[in-house]
């Protein structure tokens, strides 16, 4: 289940976290680099837009996951 903006942690730069899916953009995971008041910016680390920058709003976040794994549980380059 996701969790709501409000139920997040306190964001900050290193967090990876799991950006809902969008238009044909499946979920994915994002590494936050910046913290804004209502977005983040940083680097998609899977999907198709792995390596891509982008702004995702705060309400396109579903979770926090560790550092080390993807949404699969699976261990990230």
């Amino acid at each position: 289940m996701a969790e709501t903006e409000a139920s997040l942690p306190p964001l900050a730069p290193g967090m990876r976290v799991i950006i809902r899916a969008f238009d044909d953009i499946p979920e994915h995971t994002f590494e936050i680099f910046e913290v804004y008041g209502d977005c983040v910016g940083g680097y998609s680390r899977t999907g198709p837009l792995a390596g891509e920058y982008g702004e995702p709003d705060l309400s396109m976040i579903l979770r926090v996951v560790e550092p080390d794994q993807n949404r699969d549980g699976k261990e990230l380059p």
